[in-house]
């Protein structure tokens, strides 16, 4: 289905950028950058030259912060091509693409004021609002993204955008994922739509920008590889070199999510524009969004050895959200006191299932429902190498009790080095999933949103920015009432997976270090994490030690016309009780059985660009078959083995 999608898109684009193509006159020619940098930040382009150079195609952000198209090539691109296209470190892929990712390290401050969906390992590769990308350019840009995948299938992204005007920008976008994998019943089958606009009008007073996304991520489960098979595994077994011969826990299950967001957000300056150097400029704000979305889990016959007892031999567990949210307010921005932002918001929540679930000893509900007010507000003032942002928002609800503060300054020393500090309060309700849950599994049905106090959440955070020095990220959290979902072996010799609080005080920290060196071609680049848990249960694991060292060769060639990198990636975590995978949920879990980690992962690549194609070329993990084959992405999930993959991004400036 997603394939049939995606041809349709990309012929679609290529028909509209003909017609563009030959409709431009003097004006439908680019000059590329003279080196080959990473991207810079600018200011939107108020207007087209007929020569458009590289700086006039721009993306941003709802903040409205700006970065130019970026078509170079640079170990930070290495990084980024993978499945979710960013930087995975401190992530551990499971054998398929498309499937989720355990998490070697841990975020704990979010600045939202409302519990989040549940089925959070679904969630990698399901875009946020943050991620939503708005363009601005001078002519049409279409950009094609390729990578093959394990078996059959592959990873397709295909990008559109054009200006009708200068003032109006519409994107279209699709990315679409099949997989078939190494193991059986792994399939994975992901789209991800994308439509954006945004327009100002001539004096730039009013301004608008919004998307429709909508997102369906299926995959098959399989509960990973039998107890008894795992020294087949480990043992590098010549007749299990072939995964498709391991007959996994179940071969039918599968789960989806699926969401559509509509967001638009629109202002209105009231003060008129006379130059840069306005002292007063005041404006009115309005946005409003609606999410719709829901996680299914079906299976065709109940496990009962790994899941537990059942209400009906054919599972079928569905749950939904709608999240209507809509604000109104006013930015104040004044040369000498800063801006200000000021706003209500209004929320309507609902969250659920279409029926009770009764039990022996309680009545399961089968829904969520609130709807309540809020004030949200923000503040940022520079002055003279100081940067002061900050942001807070509070729940004004008896039942969604919340709030956040998230405030930061930001010194620079000099053209080199900049120093931020920060800090972050929260405070929220645990996820809807810990709080209602209901499934025909027995032991899936639960009921907290009584019981389970908010999360509170304190950080300090330090940054040490110095491309001569290193790069430095510190953060320190205390964490009251965290929430986790814990694995108690039952009697019947299954994993009993249940939410938990712990009540007392957690503490955490970290600091991540990078630093790249650089001798004539040849670079070192070299990412380092530290963390560590305080606490008198072992509620939160974390792998103490996460590095990933990339030495490679850089250069450009036939009269720099191709610029080439070769090198080679090692990534490595030290062993700790590493999360296990709960499909049904598409939760993972705490657990103290099993340490995992401590395998070297080594990567071999050769990426090229000529003219605006970058072309990625990788030999993944070659070192599974000298290594050891005790390589998992949690307890009895494999990681995959040795395997070769290309890919391709190619931008096209009409």
């Amino acid at each position: 289905m997603h394939t049939r999608y995606f041809i349709i898109l990309v012929f679609f684009l290529f028909s509209i950028s003909a017609v563009a193509q030959t409709k431009l006159t003097g004006g439908g020619s680019i000059r590329g950058n003279s080196n080959d940098n990473d991207s810079t930040s600018l200011n939107r382009s108020n207007g087209f030259a007929k020569l458009a150079t590289i700086d006039m195609y721009v993306e941003f952000n709802h903040v409205l912060d700006s970065t130019q198209i970026d078509t170079t090539i640079t170990i930070k691109k290495e990084y980024k091509f993978n499945y979710l296209q960013k930087d995975n470190f401190g992530l551990m892929p499971f054998a398929n693409i498309g499937q989720t990712y355990n998490t070697l390290s841990f975020n704990s401050f979010d600045s939202k004021t409302s519990p989040l969906f549940g089925a959070r390992s679904r969630h990698f590769n399901y875009l946020e609002h943050e991620d939503i990308k708005f363009y601005e350019v001078a002519t049409p840009l279409t950009r094609l993204t390729y990578k093959t995948a394990f078996e059959q299938g592959q990873l397709l992204d295909a990008l559109f955008t054009v200006n009708l005007t200068k003032e109006f920008n519409f994107s279209l976008a699709y990315k679409g994922l099949r997989s078939l994998g190494n193991y059986q019943n792994a399939l994975t089958s992901s789209g991800n739509f994308r439509f954006t606009s945004n327009f100002k009008n001539k004096n730039e007073r009013y301004n608008a920008i919004g998307y429709v996304v909508m997102q369906d991520l299926l995959n098959q489960e399989n509960g990973g590889l039998k107890t008894e098979d795992l020294d087949n595994f480990t043992s590098g077994n010549k007749e299990f070199i072939d995964r498709s011969v391991f007959d996994p826990s179940f071969e039918d299950a599968e789960n989806i999510l699926e969401g559509k967001r509509f967001y638009f957000e629109h202002s209105y300056r009231l003060t008129k524009k006379r130059d840069s150097l306005i002292s007063n400029d005041i404006v009115l704000y309005n946005k409003v969004s609606f999410e719709d979305k829901y996680f299914k889990y079906a299976q065709t016959s109940a496990t009962s050895d790994y899941f537990g007892e059942f209400f009906n031999s054919s599972i079928s567990d569905k749950v939904t959200l709608e999240h209507f949210n809509t604000s109104l307010g006013v930015k104040y921005n004044n040369s000498t006191i800063g801006n200000v932002q000021l706003g209500i918001n209004y929320n309507d929540i609902n969250y659920g299932y279409n029926s009770i679930v009764l039990l022996s000893d309680q009545n399961i509900p089968n829904r969520i429902k609130s709807n309540f007010l809020g004030l949200e507000g923000s503040y940022s003032k520079t002055y003279k190498g100081f940067n002061i942002t900050s942001k807070g928002g509070v729940n004004l609800s008896d039942l969604f009790v919340g709030s956040f503060l998230d405030a930061s300054i930001k010194i620079k020393l000099n053209k080199d080095m900049t120093v931020i500090g920060g800090l972050g309060i929260n405070s929220r309700l645990p996820n809807y999933n810990y709080l209602l849950y209901q499934s025909d599994y027995l032991n899936y049905n639960w009921y907290n949103l009584d019981s389970f106090k908010n999360v509170n959440t304190q950080q300090i955070n330090f940054s040490f920015l110095s491309d001569k020095l290193l790069n430095a990220f510190i953060d320190i959290s205390n964490i009251d009432n965290y929430t986790y979902f814990s694995s108690v072996e039952s009697i019947d010799d299954f994993n009993k997976i249940t939410p938990e609080q712990y009540s007392k005080p957690l503490q955490y920290f970290r600091v991540k270090v990078q630093k790249e060196f650089k001798v004539g071609n040849f670079a070192l680049d070299n990412t380092m994490m530290f963390q560590n848990v305080i606490s008198d249960e072992d509620v939160l694991n974390v792998s103490s030690l996460i590095a990933r060292n990339t030495l490679y060769y850089s250069n450009q060639l036939f009269k720099k016309s191709m610029t080439l990198q070769i090198g080679v990636t090692s990534n490595y975590f030290s062993k700790y009780n590493m999360n296990g995978y709960d499909p049904l949920l598409a939760e993972f879990y705490t657990q103290n059985e099993t340490k995992l980690g401590g395998f070297p992962r080594l990567d071999f690549f050769i990426n090229a660009k000529v003219r605006q194609t970058r072309i990625f070329f990788k030999a993944e993990h070659f070192n599974s078959s000298f290594t050891g084959y005790d390589y998992f992405s949690a307890p009895n999930q494999p990681y995959r083995d040795f395997t070769v993959r290309f890919g391709l991004v190619w931008n096209f400036f009409l």
